[in-house]
């Protein structure tokens, strides 16, 4: 019997993800991509540890699934991030041609959808799946942060 995953399980999947980039530091966002009901790549924001800062979670990602595809475009792929990508993640999708993207959390002030930034005209977008998760664990991270300081 084939299991068959909703997105709720991926977006579990990402969230993961953040988690593990809030352990190190990093805000905490996390993504995977998927094909065919099979996550090829993860990533996690590691722009503090690697000191880049295009080295945003989708990103890592975009490279990671290409790597897996075999190619640069993921026409069949279903990328599930925690925060709605920024406008540099935005235009690598675009490029990517990605299929879908479904993200938890809104971002207001760096989102792409706020800059005005497209996706690609046959990417389909789904959000806010899971978006209290996400958005709590943000919260989190910069309190923390803020009280470190």
């Amino acid at each position: 019997m084939d299991l068959i995953f909703d997105d709720s399980y991926f977006m579990r999947k990402a969230l993961q993800e953040a988690e593990i980039a809030f352990d190190k530091g990093e805000v905490p966002v996390g993504v995977v991509v998927v094909v065919k009901q099979q996550i090829i790549a993860r990533g996690h924001n590691l722009t503090e540890i690697l000191n880049d800062v295009t080295a945003h979670a989708e990103m890592q990602a975009i490279t990671a699934a290409a790597n897996f595809l075999g190619g640069k475009y993921l026409k069949d792929c279903t990328m599930y991030v925690t925060l709605e990508p920024c406008q540099m993640c935005a235009g690598a999708l675009y490029w990517s041609q990605l299929a879908t993207l479904v993200f938890a959390a809104t971002d207001h002030e760096r989102g792409y959808r706020t800059m005005g930034t497209q996706l690609h005209p046959k990417t389909q977008v789904r959000n806010g799946l899971m978006e209290k998760e996400a958005s709590s664990l943000l919260k989190r991270f910069f309190v923390e942060k803020r009280n470190l300081n």
